[in-house]
């Protein structure tokens, strides 16, 4: 029996594992619908502005572009179509552009902000707000400034409903549209009782175990929320302490700076590559010949 039971144990472990596995599979299947059309969009703009043959040879600089500089395509389609065109007939996109040093990491504890991907950021800057509130259940959402929103990027400890339910949330029904639209840290003491949720998001945060979060946003040196990073509870709970609420806020105002830097600078990297690949493509077209063998 001894044997049978380990089998069945293992069985029971590995067809779980398998679940989880196609649940990821589905979210990010998912996450590409949604982002489809965005980068279709980005395809038509760079097929007309390089005089490209087709939609792939577009894709294909997206893609060289955002594996090289280690930039979501989502973020790079983003950039290109809501970016101010190059001149036409300029070899940079931004030309005079003065690159600034990264802002510090440290609170984040990211030794290198200059090399940090943007991934690994929101990862570090969620592990911290975790560790500060006590709790292992939380997210990070991006502004989602075409859409108005919030978009999540990251997230520990929640339910797959609570995941789908808010991969996309908007200016309101819940905490972190709030602290969004008043870039301000917000803490809601009892999800069941707070008015700030609708009825379906309420439902959906009650159903994961959550009964209270903070809220904290990423905040650029202009005071623009770039990002939103919450902390959700088993129990209802009370404001924080002081020196918590100083913790989150400074986390937030630093990760958002280094946010901003990272769109006018890695971000901006990536779209003058995808310019300087675009003309080179454009040339070739002009001179008959093929790189792109």
């Amino acid at each position: 029996m001894g044997d049978r039971d380990h089998r069945d144990g293992r069985d029971v472990g590995g067809a779980g594992e398998e679940m989880a596995r196609l649940r990821e599979e589905v979210r990010n299947l998912r996450a590409q619908v949604r982002s489809r059309p965005l980068i279709s969009h980005a395809q038509g703009i760079l097929q007309e502005r390089y005089r490209l043959p087709d939609a792939e040879s577009a894709f294909t600089l997206l893609r060289h572009s955002s594996q090289r500089f280690n930039v979501k395509l989502r973020v790079l389609a983003e950039a290109v179509v809501h970016t101010q065109r190059p001149d036409d007939l300029g070899e940079l996109w931004f030309p005079g552009r003065v690159r600034r040093k990264p802002p510090l990491l440290d609170a984040v504890g990211v030794d290198d902000p200059g090399h940090a991907n943007r991934g690994a950021v929101l990862s570090a800057v969620l592990s911290q707000t975790l560790a500060v509130t006590g709790t292992d259940m939380g997210n990070v959402q991006i502004a989602d400034r075409a859409a108005n929103g919030l978009r999540m990027e990251h997230h520990t400890g929640l339910s797959e409903h609570f995941v789908e339910f808010f991969a996309f949330v908007g200016e309101d029904g819940t905490s972190c549209a709030k602290a969004a639209r008043d870039v301000a840290l917000t803490t809601v003491h009892d999800v069941a009782a707070d008015p700030v949720f609708t009825d379906a998001a309420r439902h959906t945060i009650l159903a994961a175990g959550s009964r209270a979060c903070h809220s904290v946003p990423l905040v650029s040196e202009s005071g623009v929320c770039l990002g939103m990073v919450s902390a959700h509870l088993e129990r209802p709970t009370k404001d924080l302490h002081p020196a918590q609420e100083k913790a989150l806020v400074a986390t937030g105002h630093q990760v958002g700076r280094w946010l901003a830097w990272h769109e006018r600078t890695v971000v901006l990297d990536a779209l003058e590559h995808v310019h300087a690949q675009g003309r080179s493509r454009d040339t070739d077209t002009e001179t008959g010949t093929r790189t792109d063998q």
